[in-house]
């Protein structure tokens, strides 16, 4: 009965159909702001910072690894949540507890999701922050990093964004729709400038004059004359196109698990895929395109030989002063994604503490996001891919599991801790952060050549928890379904 479910799951209610807005006004123009992120279209032509990130074996895998990654994203991550919220015009917290029960759900992926999206948040506080006050500090953006201007920038930031994710998807949506024109027009810009060299593009030019500079700047930082490692570039095409699926994975899961608080404010099925396909798959392809193209085409030019970061390529493909404002735009435009991770942040706090003031909570939030970007933390962007794609990855194949099982539909709010769920989570969690734990937690380096044989960790982690949720539910291995008083949506 409606009287057994938390507060939490009974107050929830549907969006009606008269307030579902068209995907061209909501779920694309939104997600192509997170795909048109610099942070995002410039880490796939790094990779994973190794001497010519994943150009050195052409660009032809490069692109294989990058389609790849957009096709799955879209299916596997986005898709099942989108079209549960769009069925039933709940929110990714209510309809989880189909997945991990209702006491469970509180936690995962309600909490989870936005403590990770606070987390998000104080990522791009960090980067832009980074970009608007590098012209201050010799166009250093490294050199930003703990200075009180870019504590404060990066508090503004955060403060600014927030209060936008807190007046919801319309106003995030509006904000979203013209910024991204902004990365866009850079990188059409910057394609057309180092066009002419991608015919003579040479990757093995490129990561030879990488591995170079690797040495020169280990050498700067030698201890008693000995140079420290200078990491191997990327050897062969499986290489290439696993580390772009772990990237891009990583940096889309918990996006992809937002699919349903899309889906809940869109109007048919038509509109979560053609969202998804639009804003997803395609501003994937084509941010993550042009930037391998630019890289491709600046080093086929001998214009910043072995840089494989687009933005370090534009003081070369242009000048300093053009640079340097390209620097402030792409700043800019970050804010959309930013206003995103607080939409989701402010939608996961509302839904599992529907009696505290929201101001309060994604204010606590913020502050949390304000001290990541403040102290550098958030400038591990690596590591948070990782964590993100470990631990949503699992949830989007668990969810995509029971959705499937249950005849393509929401089954309902499950009583107390789902086995099931919470199993297939830990497995897969497990699975997808292995190499991270084993960074920092000696025990774990002993089975470090085990750890290595686990190909794509995120992708792995969604495959666990789709498997092992649909085996541990089908062996009767779930809690029983509990009577929601209302969760009427378009069949």
């Amino acid at each position: 009965m409606a009287s057994n479910l938390p507060d939490y799951v009974a107050s929830a209610k549907p969006v009606p159909m008269a307030n579902r807005i068209a995907w061209y006004k909501s779920t694309a123009q939104t997600y192509a702001g997170i795909m048109l992120w610099f942070v995002f279209w410039k880490s796939v032509p790094m990779g994973d910072g190794t001497p010519g990130g994943t150009l050195t074996q052409g660009l032809w895998p490069a692109f294989v690894g990058l389609v790849a990654a957009a096709f799955f994203c879209h299916v596997f991550y986005y898709l099942a949540p989108g079209l549960l919220g769009l069925r039933t015009g709940l929110p990714l917290y209510i309809v989880g507890t189909s997945t991990y029960g209702v006491t469970g759900g509180f936690i995962m992926p309600g909490f989870l999701m936005g403590l990770l999206q606070f987390g998000w948040l104080g990522v791009n506080a960090f980067a832009a922050a980074q970009l608007l006050c590098a012209p201050f500090y010799n166009n250093n953006p490294e050199a930003t990093v703990g200075t009180v201007p870019h504590m404060v920038v990066s508090a503004v930031w955060a403060i600014a964004a927030a209060f936008m994710g807190l007046k919801g998807i319309k106003y995030v949506a509006r904000v979203a729709t013209y910024f991204p024109v902004i990365p866009l027009a850079i990188l059409v810009i910057l394609v057309v400038v180092s066009f002419s060299g991608i015919q003579d593009f040479v990757p093995a030019k490129m990561t030879d004059a990488a591995v170079k500079a690797a040495q020169a700047e280990a050498a700067k930082t030698a201890v008693g004359g000995i140079a420290g490692p200078v990491r191997a570039p990327l050897a062969g095409e499986w290489a290439v196109i696993a580390t772009l699926l772990t990237a891009i994975i990583g940096f889309f899961a918990t996006a992809g698990a937002a699919g349903a608080d899309f889906g809940m404010n869109n109007r048919s099925g038509n509109d979560v895929q053609l969202g998804g396909l639009v804003g997803i798959a395609g501003a994937t392809i084509l941010a993550g395109g042009l930037s391998l193209l630019i890289v491709a085409g600046a080093n086929g030019l001998s214009k910043g030989l072995g840089i494989s970061d687009p933005t370090a390529l534009m003081p070369h493909l242009l000048n300093e002063t053009t640079g340097r404002v390209f620097m402030y735009l792409l700043a800019i435009a970050s804010f959309p994604p930013a206003c995103f991770s607080s939409f989701i942040a402010a939608n996961s706090f509302k839904t599992t503490l529907p009696k505290i003031n929201p101001f309060l909570s994604v204010g606590v939030g913020t502050l949390v996001s304000i001290a990541l970007a403040a102290s550098g933390a958030a400038g591990k962007v690596v590591d948070v891919f990782t964590v993100i794609g470990a631990s949503f990855g699992p949830i989007c194949g668990a969810m995509t599991a029971d959705y499937l099982l249950s005849g393509c539909k929401w089954a309902g709010p499950r009583a107390g801790f789902n086995p099931a769920g919470w199993i297939s989570w830990a497995v897969g969690f497990l699975v997808g952060a292995a190499g991270l734990l084993a960074k920092y937690i000696p025990q774990l380096a002993t089975y470090k050549e085990y750890i290595e044989y686990i190909p794509v960790p995120p992708l792995s982690a969604m495959i666990v928890g789709f498997v092992l949720y649909a085996v541990l539910a089908l062996i009767g291995l779930k809690t029983r379904t509990l009577d929601m008083p209302e969760t009427a949506g378009p069949a």
